[in-house]
Order: structure tokens, then sequence, then C-alpha cells
């Protein structure tokens, strides 16, 4: 039997949230699904999707709700996506923030995976469910994207809504029809290719009402922090996790890599040469992806994006970033954002 991959607990929350306003009684839903109270405080804490599965199946059957995972996403809240959430939160643009779910979301579980495309002036924000049970299925995949409209009007501060919806599965009773567009505002398609908000692209220019650019740098290291640690990083990952922790003190040495993992540095570069890498490679390619992730994503100074990165000078900086990239920062800083722009 496949395996479900992993849930956090933040995303259970709404579940439990929206049960106690109908008057469901919460203890012997986290009896069925394997859970105990004490567990649910713990926002850091990694259980099996079949956990998820059992806890939404119970509901599903008890709630008296037939739309009970669309409407349990009124309930979402920042921390309902982990660290994740307060991300999106502190990016400027609707757009930026949605550039942020697809790389982080693995902190919240791997229910499922998003992907966003642009079709006809209109960008298509998908989530694909892993979960196979069909009613599991409809509940997650229509929780997640109403919880994704919920969230986006919140940091927005906006009413608008997505010029459409699709729902990869049948309507599950016609006589729902009107609960589902008076959720979204917009229309409702069933047994479509794919389950997607589609949205005018200038929904992307949206400033956010808590845009805060030094916040977010700052969440973004503990989110990547955060993703080195998962279980199934690899030996390269691990060391990337580190570096970026360190660079915050300046140029790490492989000496503090070596002793993060209690081993010398030659059995470190050894077993990083028999992954296919090196020290120096890992570290040049974090350099660069996070050169560029603030020139893109930040309106830093390029000499303070040269000092945080452990240049001791902004021109060897400008020296290396062209070497990699045919052009220095400030060229590719206005040439990328034009197109994005365009």
């Amino acid at each position: 039997m496949q395996s479900l991959g992993f849930t956090s607990v933040p995303p259970l929350l709404k579940y439990l949230r929206y049960a106690e306003q109908l008057g469901v009684a919460t203890e012997p839903a986290l009896a069925a699904a394997g859970l105990q109270a004490q567990q649910l405080s713990d926002n850091s804490l990694r259980l099996p999707g079949e956990v998820h599965e059992r806890l939404l199946d119970y509901f599903c059957a008890h709630s008296g709700d037939p739309l009970f995972g669309l409407n349990s996403a009124r309930f979402v809240l920042p921390n309902s996506w982990s660290v994740l959430g307060y991300i999106t939160m502190n990016c400027a643009t609707l757009g930026d923030a949605m550039s942020r779910i697809m790389p982080f979301e693995k902190l919240v579980g791997d229910m499922g995976v998003s992907r966003a495309e642009v079709q006809n002036a209109h960008v298509h924000l998908i989530w694909t469910c892993r979960h196979q049970r069909p009613r599991i299925r409809r509940h997650l995949v229509e929780n997640v994207l109403g919880s994704w409209l919920q969230y986006a009007r919140w940091i927005a501060d906006t009413q608008l809504s997505p010029a459409a919806v699709w729902l990869e599965h049948a309507h599950p009773d016609e006589t729902t029809q009107a609960q589902y567009e008076e959720f979204f505002d917009c229309p409702v398609m069933f047994e479509q290719p794919y389950s997607a908000l589609i949205v005018p692209l200038p929904y992307l220019q949206l400033p956010l009402r808590q845009a805060d650019a030094q916040l977010l740098r700052t969440l973004e290291e503990h989110a990547l922090g955060l993703m080195a640690t998962l279980e199934d990083a690899s030996l390269q990952q691990r060391v990337k996790g580190i570096l970026r922790q360190l660079l915050k003190e300046g140029l790490p040495r492989k000496e503090q890599v070596a002793e993060q993992f209690t081993v010398s540095v030659r059995t470190l570069q050894r077993q990083l040469h028999q992954a296919g890498t090196s020290y120096q490679q890992i570290l040049d390619d974090l350099r660069q992806e996070l050169a560029e992730h603030y020139l893109l994503n930040s309106t830093l100074p390029i000499q303070d994006i040269a000092q945080y990165l452990g240049f001791t000078e902004a021109r060897s900086f400008h020296r290396t970033f062209k070497s990699r990239r045919g052009m220095p920062p400030g060229e590719f800083r206005q040439v990328h954002r034009s197109a994005d722009l365009g």
C-alpha cells in the first residue's frame, strides 16, 4: 500500500475549529484519528498522512455538512501553513506570496503539490492531491483551494474573487452548486483537467497589507533551515541548510560545517565527493541562489546583499555574479523584474 506521506499539525486545526462551531465533539474524532490533544500544540510535529485522512474522514461522516472540507477553509489562519503562512503574509504582492508556496509547501506536509501556469491573461494556481480515496481527495482539494482564496483575501485586504474555479472531481450533489458559487463568488466547474483557482494576471500586483522585507528574510532563513532538516534531505541539502545559517555570521568555514556533522573535514569532503559534489560547489551554488532570490524578491541594496553573502567587497560580488549569469547583479535585477511585470 502506497504511503500517504506526512502532515503537520496546523492544517488539522481548521477542521477542529469548524467542528467546534458545528457542535461536533472533537474528542471522539481525535481518538478515531489516533491523535492525543497535547499533540495539537506542537506545530513542528510531523504526523503520518493516514492521521490526516482519518480525522477528515470522521468529520465528513459526523458533521452533517456534505461540504465539510470546503467550509472548514473559512477557519484558515496564518499558522494553518506553519511558517509558510507567515512568509506569504510578509511578501510585497500577491504574486510574490504565490511564488513562495511551491518552494516551501513541504513544511506543511506532502498531501499534494502546487504549480502555477499562465494561460490567456490568467494564472491557473493548481493543486494536485496525492491522496487517492475519492471522498478524502474531494474534501482535501476543496479545502486547499478554499483556504488559498480566504487567505489571499485577508492578506491583500480585498474581496476580489477568481475568474473561475476548476475542480477535477464530479459534482457531489447538484443541489450544492449555489453553495460552491457563494463561497468562491465565481463560476465553479466540475470534471475539469485539474483543480485550480483561475486568477486574472493583474491580481498578482495587489499589494499586501503587512509587507515587511526584513521580517520576510528572517522567516525565509528559518524556513530554509527547516527544509534542510526534513528526514529525506540528502547530505547536500543538509550541508546547504547549515551553510544558510552560518552565512549570517560571515563566510562559513569547512571546519564549522564538519563540526555540525561531528566528522572531520576530510570525512565530510570524501562523503560529498561520493555524492558527486564538493563543499565549494555547494557554497557557490547557495550564494548564487540567494543572490538571485534577494535581487528579485527584495529591495535590498546590492551592497547589502553582497555583505550578507559573505563578500568582503561589492566588486568581488559583481565579478562572481557576472561570471555565472553573464550580466552584473544590477542588470539582472532590472531585466528579470521587467520581464515579470511584462
